[in-house]
C-alpha cells in the first residue's frame, strides 16, 4: 500500500473518531488492562444493550480526533491501553455501566470522559453513575407528580367518612 492511501486511512479514522466525539452525549475513556476476554465480553455486552457504543482505538489516531473537536485535555488520558464507551442517546448509561462493572472487576478504571461536549472529571463521572437510568427518573418523578392528588384524595374520602358518621 503506499504512503498516501495509507495516510489518507488514517485521516479517515481520525476524522470518524472526532465525529464520534462530537456526536456523543457521554464519551468515557477506561483502561481495561487485566479483564480477561469474557470479561470484556460480558462488558461490551451490558454497553451493547444500553446503546453504548465500546471501541479500541490507537491512542495517536484518538489525540488527534480530540485536538481537532477542541477536548486536547484529554489527551493526558490517552496512556496505555483505552478503550471509549460512545453514547448518543443516554447521557447517564456509560457512565453507570462502567462504574457498576468497575466495582465488581477491580481491574476496570475509568479514566476520564466528555460529558455533553465538556470535559468531566472523576467526580462528575462518578456522580452521573449515581445517578438512576431514564426510566428510574420517569418513575420518580410520576410518584412526585402523584403525591399531591393522592393526598387530595385521603382528604376527601376522610371528609366524605365525617359527613357519612355525622349524617347516621
Amino acid at each position: 500500500m503506499s504512503n498516501s492511501k495509507i495516510i489518507e486511512q488514517k485521516q479517515q479514522l481520525v476524522q470518524e473518531i472526532a465525529g464520534k466525539f462530537r456526536d456523543s452525549q457521554s464519551t468515557l475513556l477506561v483502561d481495561y488492562r487485566g479483564l480477561d476476554v469474557a470479561e470484556v465480553t460480558e462488558l461490551r455486552q451490558q454497553l451493547r444493550e444500553a446503546g453504548v457504543e465500546f471501541k479500541v482505538y490507537k491512542n495517536s489516531m484518538t489525540r488527534r480526533a480530540v485536538d481537532s473537536v477542541e477536548l486536547g485535555d484529554l489527551s493526558e488520558n490517552l496512556v496505555g491501553p483505552t478503550a471509549i464507551a460512545f453514547s448518543n442517546d443516554d447521557v447517564i448509561a456509560p457512565a453507570k455501566i462502567l462504574k457498576g462493572f468497575s466495582k465488581e472487576h477491580d481491574a476496570l478504571e475509568i479514566k476520564g470522559g466528555v460529558i455533553e461536549g465538556e470535559i468531566a472529571t472523576l467526580d462528575q463521572i462518578n456522580e452521573l453513575g449515581d445517578l438512576p437510568n431514564y426510566d428510574g427518573m420517569v418513575s420518580m418523578l410520576l410518584s412526585v407528580l402523584q403525591a399531591p392528588v393522592r393526598n387530595f384524595a385521603y382528604a376527601a374520602k376522610s371528609v366524605a367518612d365525617q359527613k357519612e358518621e355525622q349524617g347516621a
